[in-house]
C-alpha cells in the first residue's frame, strides 16, 4: 500500500492542476445539487420492534386521520393574580385563541378548556391541546410563527401565555460554535506549523470536504429521506477528522523536507506513509459509524453511513489534493524546525538544538513506565466511578432552560395539575380478538387506576369499531423519572393477565412511553454494537500493527477513556458537579443516546490517535531501533501532531457546552473530555507505558498469523527497498 500510495502523491503533486479541477469540479456539482434539490424537513421518525411503534402503527390504522405521531402544542394560560381562568374577560381570551388557532392549515384539532376539562381545580392555569397532521420536526416554520402570534395576542389581553409540547421544536442551530472550532484549530495550526500557509492548509481542505459531504447530504435528503439532521453529525465528524488527516500528511512532508529530500519526493513520501496511517485510521472512523445500523432505528443508520461517507471524502482529499496543494505552495511550507519570517523564521536557528517536548516527556516514561501507568489508569478508574451510577432518559421541556416557553409552559402546568401530567401514558387496547370488547377496556381501565404511581385514568375512547380504544393515564412522577418508567412496565405487565381473561392486547405508547422504549432500545444495542464496531477494528489494527498485543492495549485503552467519560458526564449532569460552570440549569437522567453515540465517535478519533502514533514507532522498530528506543523516536515526531489535534478537538466540542439545548450541551462537553482523556492520558501516558513494560512482546505475532496476514506495510518499508534498487541503478549507471 505504501508504494502505491507513494505514486498517488507523487501523481496528485506533479498533476496538481488536474487534482484541484476535480475537486473543485467535485464541490461545484454538489453545490449546485444541494442548492436545486427540494428542501427537506426531518426524516420520520420510528423504532421498529418497540411496543410504542407498534402502538402508533396499530392507531394509523384502526384510527384514520387521528396522526398519532403528530405533533402537539399545549398552549398554557395563567390568570393575573386575584384572578381565575374562569372570570369573564379571560374566558373570551382564551375563546378567542382557540378560534384562531383552529384555523392553522397543518391544525388536525383544537382542544377548547372549558369543554375539555382542562382547567386546574384552584381555577388559575388551564391548557388548550393543539394536533397537528405531521411531525414537530416537519411542521412549516408559517405554523409555529401563527402559534407564537396567536399566544402573543393572549399575552396582550393580559394573561401569561406559555407554549409547551413538541410543536416549537426546531433543529439547532450550531454555526457559531463551528466558526468558534475553526478559529481555534487556525490558531493551533499555525503554532504547530509556524507557518500561515502550512497551516491554510488542512483548515481548507477539510472545509471543502466538508462542504462537498453536506452538499451531497442536502442533495439527497429528499430522496432518501435523510432529513435536515442527518448533516449535523456529518459536518462534525468531517470537520474533525478532515484536519486531522490533512495536519498529518503535512507534519510529515515537512519532516521529509528536513531530511533533505526533494519536494515531490517529500510529498510522495508524506503520502506512502502518513497516508497509509489515513487510510486505516479512516477505515476505524467508517466502521464505527456505519456499526450504527445494528440500533435498527433507521434515523440514526442514516445519520451513521452519511457521516462515514463523509469521513471518506476527507481521507481522499488527504491523499490527493494536500500533496497538490504543496505543490502550489512550493517554497512557502518550510521543513519542519523553520518558520516563516512573519512568525520569527530562524531564530530557532541561532538557539542550541535540544530534545523536543515529546522526545523528553517519552524518555521519562521509558524511565518510570511503572509509576506512569498506575497514575493514569487510577485517575481513569477515578473518573468512571459515578458511571455506575448511570441513569438513561431522553430530555423533556423540564430540562430547557428556564428562559424557553417551553419550560415555563412545564413548570405551569407541573403547579397546577402536578409534575406527571407533563408526560401523560396512552394505552392502546386492541379488542378486535375479545368476544367483548366493551368488558375488555373496562378491565384494562380498573387494572390501571389500581397500580402505583397513577393519578388519573380517563375512560376509554373506542374507534368507529368499537374493537379498539385508547386510555389516557396521568402518572404522579414527571415524565423522565424512574417511577413513570416502572409504570409503564408496570403497565404492561398487567396486559399480560388482560389479555389471557380477555383475549385483548395491551399496550402503551405516547411520547414519554416512546423516549422509554427508545432508551432501552439503545441500552440494549450498546454491548452488540461494542463487540462489533471493536471486533472489526481489532483485527483491522493487527494488519495495521502486526501484533496482538498492541491492537488489544488500544482497545482496552479506549474503553477505559469512554468510561472515564461517562463518569464525568454523570457527575455533572446528573449529580449537578460544576453545573453552574457549565451552565447546567436541570439534573436528569443522561441523554439515552449519549452512551453508544460517544462509543462511537470517540473510538474513531482514539483509533486516530492510536494509528498515527503508534505507526511511527512501528516503523522506528521496522528499520531496527530498540523498542525502547522506537517509542521515543515516535512521540519526537508523533506528540506535537497529534497534540495538536486533540487540542482542535476539543476546541470543536467545547464550542457546544455554550449551546442552550440540554442534549447539544451534553454531547459537546462529553466528546471534549474523552478526547481529552484519550488523547493525554490513554494515548500519550498509558500506550508508552505499556509498550516500555511489554518490550519486544509487543511486536510478537505468530508466525502462522504472519503468514496469513496481507502486508499492507503501513510503516513504508516498501519505500525503503524503492529507494536501495534505485541507489543500486544509480550505480550501475
Amino acid at each position: 500500500m505504501a508504494t502505491f500510495l507513494y505514486k498517488l502523491g507523487r501523481f496528485a503533486f506533479r498533476r496538481r492542476h488536474v487534482v484541484a479541477l476535480v475537486w473543485v469540479a467535485l464541490l461545484t456539482l454538489a453545490g449546485v445539487g444541494a442548492a436545486s434539490a427540494p428542501a427537506a424537513g426531518s426524516s420520520s421518525f420510528s423504532i421498529p420492534g418497540t411496543e410504542a411503534q407498534k402502538a402508533f402503527d396499530l392507531l394509523e390504522q384502526r384510527f384514520p386521520g387521528m396522526s398519532a405521531d403528530g405533533a402537539t402544542a399545549r398552549v398554557v394560560f395563567k390568570a393575573p393574580d386575584g384572578e381565575k381562568m374562569t372570570d369573564a374577560p379571560n374566558k373570551a381570551t382564551v375563546k378567542e385563541t382557540v378560534k384562531e388557532l383552529s384555523d392553522g392549515s397543518e391544525v388536525v384539532s383544537v382542544a377548547d378548556p372549558y369543554k375539555a376539562n382542562a382547567v386546574s381545580k384552584d381555577g388559575t392555569v388551564a391548557y388548550a391541546s393543539v394536533k397537528y397532521e405531521v411531525s414537530g420536526m416537519e411542521l412549516q416554520d408559517s405554523s409555529r410563527d401563527a402559534l407564537e402570534e396567536t399566544a402573543q395576542k393572549a399575552r396582550d389581553a393580559g394573561l401569561t401565555v406559555e407554549i409547551g409540547g413538541d410543536a416549537l421544536q426546531t433543529t439547532p442551530e450550531t454555526g457559531a460554535t463551528e466558526i468558534i472550532g475553526i478559529a481555534v484549530a487556525a490558531v493551533v495550526l499555525v503554532i504547530t506549523f509556524g507557518s500561515l500557509v502550512a497551516a491554510g492548509l488542512p483548515l481548507l481542505t477539510a472545509l471543502i470536504g466538508v462542504g462537498i459531504g453536506v452538499s451531497g447530504i442536502t442533495a439527497l435528503a429528499s430522496t432518501l429521506d435523510l432529513g435536515s439532521t442527518t448533516s449535523t453529525l456529518a459536518m462534525m465528524i468531517g470537520l474533525a477528522v478532515g484536519i486531522d488527516y490533512a495536519l498529518f500528511i503535512v507534519s510529515r512532508y515537512r519532516a521529509e523536507l528536513a531530511e533533505g529530500r526533494e519536494r515531490e519526493e517529500a510529498a510522495g513520501r508524506a503520502v506512502g506513509t502518513a497516508g497509509s496511517a489515513v487510510v486505516f485510521a479512516g477505515l476505524t472512523v467508517v466502521i464505527a459509524l456505519v456499526g450504527l445500523s445494528v440500533v435498527n432505528i433507521p434515523m440514526l443508520t442514516k445519520m451513521g453511513v452519511a457521516a462515514a461517507g463523509t469521513v471518506a471524502i476527507a481521507v481522499l482529499i488527504a491523499l490527493t489534493m494536500i500533496p497538490a496543494l504543496l505543490g502550489y505552495a512550493g517554497r512557502k511550507v518550510r521543513p519542519m524546525g523553520e518558520k516563516s519570517r512573519m512568525l520569527g523564521g530562524k531564530r530557532a536557528e541561532k538557539k542550541p538544538s535540544r530534545p523536543n517536548m515529546g522526545t523528553r516527556w517519552a524518555s521519562f516514561v521509558v524511565r518510570r513506565p511503572v509509576a506512569v501507568l498506575m497514575m493514569g489508569v487510577i485517575g481513569l478508574g477515578a473518573a468512571a466511578v459515578p458511571a455506575a451510577s448511570l441513569e438513561l432518559g431522553l430530555p423533556d421541556d423540564g430540562s430547557q432552560p428556564t428562559s424557553t416557553t417551553q419550560r415555563r409552559a412545564y413548570d405551569l402546568l407541573s403547579e397546577g395539575f402536578g409534575s406527571g401530567f407533563n408526560g401523560p401514558l396512552m394505552v392502546v387496547v386492541d379488542a378486535q380478538g375479545s368476544k367483548d370488547p366493551k368488558a375488555a377496556f373496562t378491565k384494562v381501565g380498573d387494572e390501571i387506576k389500581g397500580l402505583k404511581d397513577v393519578v388519573t385514568v380517563t375512560p376509554a375512547a373506542p374507534n368507529k369499531a368499537g374493537d379498539t380504544a385508547t386510555i389516557t393515564v396521568i402518572p404522579h412522577s414527571k415524565p423522565s423519572s424512574v417511577a413513570t418508567e416502572d409504570l409503564v412496565h408496570s403497565i404492561r405487565d398487567a396486559g399480560a393477565g388482560i389479555k389471557a381473561d380477555t383475549d385483548a392486547d395491551v399496550l402503551v405508547t405516547g411520547t414519554t412511553a416512546m423516549n422509554i422504549d427508545f432508551s432501552q432500545k439503545l441500552n440494549d444495542a450498546l454491548i452488540p454494537y461494542l463487540v462489533l464496531v471493536v471486533g472489526l477494528a481489532f483485527l483491522l489494527l493487527i494488519v495495521v500493527f502486526r501484533s496482538i498485543l498492541v491492537p488489544l492495549k488500544a482497545a482496552l485503552g479506549f474503553l477505559l477513556s469512554v468510561m472515564a467519560a461517562l463518569g464525568a458526564v454523570v457527575a455533572v449532569f446528573q449529580w449537578g458537579w460544576l453545573s453552574g460552570l457549565m451552565g447546567v440549569e436541570e439534573t436528569g437522567p443522561i441523554m439515552s443516546m449519549m452512551p453508544i453515540f460517544m462509543v462511537g465517535v470517540v473510538f474513531g478519533l482514539a483509533m486516530d490517535y492510536e494509528v498515527f502514533l503508534v505507526t511511527r514507532m512501528r516503523e522506528a522498530y521496522v528499520h531496527g531501533e530498540k523498542p525502547s528506543q522506537a517509542i521515543v523516536t515516535g512521540f519526537k515526531h508523533g506528540a506535537r501532531v497529534v497534540t495538536a489535534a486533540a487540542v482542535i478537538m476539543m476546541a470543536v466540542f467545547a464550542g457546544f457546552i455554550g449551546s442552550g439545548e440540554s442534549m447539544i450541551k451534553m454531547i459537546g462537553f462529553g466528546l471534549a473530555i474523552a478526547v481529552f482523556f484519550d488523547a493525554f492520558i490513554v494515548r500519550m501516558a498509558i500506550v508508552p507505558a505499556v509498550l516500555a513494560l511489554l518490550g519486544k512482546k509487543a511486536w510478537w505475532l505468530p508466525k502462522w498469523l504472519d503468514r496469513v496476514l496481507p502486508n499492507v506495510d503501513v510503516e513504508g518499508e516498501g519505500l525503503r527497498v524503492h529507494d536501495e534498487d534505485r541507489d543500486k541503478e544509480l550505480v550501475r549507471a
